[in-house]
């Protein structure tokens, strides 16, 4: 059994250049497709990016898709993953990492639904209007954060907790009134870094229906090591803890590198140096997709187990909380 031939293939975290007059970059998200990925999330802003930012890169992305439809599709309902498929196509979702996106007005939600996000986090690193980040003093969840909680339940945005503090992710998980996800989040008991999270974060996720993705950031992994066998030490460590049912991928691959390395060096407060950010940072490409599936079947992982993390658990939270593009909410 091959993974490109029998399973879905779901990357739920990539990085692209956040550009919104340079569509350079895209093209190479056939490295995704002709690695055996059938679906990714491309992040569209993170951080203390504002909503125009947030706008400008959701444009960018839905009119390069729609003008390479041959070979990618924008995914408007989880009934186009399939066709994708069939099609041959990436089918492809967005993401965006931090509150900041909607500033004051939750209303915003459905409007980033409507124009394809399907999951977001509450908190980049710092605090915010929601809630702490995982590299503050985390105040824990905010009014704001829990009425924002609701909203994305309601309009079918999936919320997630990585780059979240401890005391917020938790307290988002007991309110949300859907499955919270850590999108790209490693075993913190594996690699001791803020941005990695603890056991019992990780079970409480779980006792919600929620979904851990493994990312392969080497400085996240360990020793700054992204190779795949690291990458399955985390996976493997959360299968032990809860279940394969609620372990999956979101490598965080960054595509342009020398945009990540300005990045840091622009925003210390976000990416100090002390906790291993700098450039240089190794990472999980694409092409190794393959080469980590076949690492976790050699340690142990049986088929159906894989098919869960490679694909098959993203895909059920996409049933469970998505709803079609322009629908109207509860």
């Amino acid at each position: 059994m091959t993974m490109q031939a029998s399973m879905l293939v779901w990357d739920n975290h990539v990085c692209m250049p956040l550009r919104p007059h340079d569509a350079s970059f895209l093209p190479q998200l056939q490295r995704h497709r002709a690695a055996g990925a059938n679906v990714v999330m491309i992040n569209v802003g993170y951080g203390d990016d504002g909503i125009e930012a947030h706008l400008r890169m959701l444009a960018q992305m839905r009119d390069w898709i729609a003008a390479n439809g041959a070979d990618f599709r924008l995914i408007e309902s989880v009934d186009d993953i399939a066709l994708a498929r069939a099609a041959g196509q990436l089918a492809i979702g967005f993401d965006i990492e931090g509150a900041n996106a909607i500033g004051d007005q939750l209303s915003l939600l459905r409007l980033y639904r409507d124009l394809g996000v399907r999951w977001m986090l509450l908190a980049y690193n710092r605090n915010n209007r929601a809630g702490g980040g995982c590299q503050d003093d985390d105040p824990g969840l905010t009014a704001f954060g829990r009425a924002m909680l609701h909203e994305m339940a309601r309009v079918g945005i999936v919320a997630c907790c990585s780059h979240t503090g401890y005391r917020t992710a938790r307290e988002a998980i007991d309110e949300s009134p859907t499955p919270v996800i850590f999108s790209h989040s490693n075993a913190r008991a594996l690699t001791d870094h803020p941005r990695n999270i603890p056991d019992d974060l990780i079970r409480a996720c779980a006792a919600r229906g929620g979904v851990v993705g493994v990312n392969g950031i080497g400085i996240f992994l360990g020793h700054n090591d992204a190779s795949v066998a690291n990458v399955a030490r985390h996976v493997l460590h959360m299968v032990d803890l809860v279940g394969s049912e609620h372990v999956a991928l979101g490598l965080d691959y960054i595509y342009d590198q020398g945009e990540l390395a300005a990045e840091i060096a622009a925003h210390p407060d976000k990416f100090p140096a002390h906790l291993g950010y700098a450039a240089g940072i190794a990472m999980t490409p694409p092409e190794q997709l393959g080469a980590l599936a076949g690492e976790l079947s050699r340690r142990g992982i049986d088929d159906a187990a894989l098919a869960r993390i490679l694909g098959g658990n993203w895909l059920r939270i996409a049933r469970q909380v998505w709803r079609p593009l322009h629908s109207a909410p509860n």
